[in-house]
């Protein structure tokens, strides 16, 4: 089932891939709620994987700055409640309709250090997008983290044209996403 899409009227939605494992006062959770912050204040709404780690953190800056939030849970996670910072839950019975669902709810993706679990949110919108099966939407990967990899899939054939951009800050970052989705959709953030 595919997920709601924001109406035309509605802001742009940002989806957050990040780690669960960062908690407040560190670094990984400093840069994740500045991420959301100024996705927020950028105008656009937060959607994340809604549980710990840069998902509250990415939640909690946006929630700040007066943007929307929403969460999209698994049913497979023991942890059954999203963070006190999400506004609207979005629930999924597997990890698979999670995904899919934060791909479907993303107008563009921001990307912070992560596990596993980031890299194939990763993958999943970088492989889709530069398939051409899903619409042409901005992935922006935080930091030096991601660029090994993206410089190594370049350097095995990954098209350049359709590889994630890269953001040395949270500003860059947001600027990016701002500046694409408005050249693509000029009535939008």
């Amino acid at each position: 089932m595919k997920a709601p899409v924001a109406d035309s009227l509605a802001p742009a939605t940002i989806v957050v891939f990040g780690s669960s494992k960062p908690r407040p006062g560190e670094p990984q959770w400093q840069a994740a709620f500045d991420a959301g912050l100024a996705l927020g204040r950028a105008g656009f709404a937060v959607a994340n994987g809604g549980y710990g780690g840069t998902m509250a953190a990415s939640a909690a800056g946006a929630r700040q700055a007066g943007a929307t939030t929403v969460g999209v849970t698994c049913d497979v996670f023991a942890r059954s409640i999203p963070n006190e910072h999400i506004l609207r839950e979005v629930r999924t019975p597997d990890l698979h309709r999670r995904l899919q669902t934060l791909i479907d709810l993303g107008n563009g993706y921001l990307v912070l250090p992560g596990l596993t679990g980031t890299l194939v949110e990763l993958a999943m919108v970088w492989e889709l997008r530069a398939k051409r099966m899903m619409p042409d939407r901005p992935i922006v990967c935080l930091g030096d983290f991601w660029r090994p990899l993206i410089e190594q899939m370049i350097a095995a054939g990954a098209k350049p044209d359709r590889r994630p951009l890269l953001a040395d800050s949270v500003d860059a970052a947001a600027a990016e996403l701002v500046r694409v989705l408005r050249h693509r959709e000029p009535n939008r953030t």
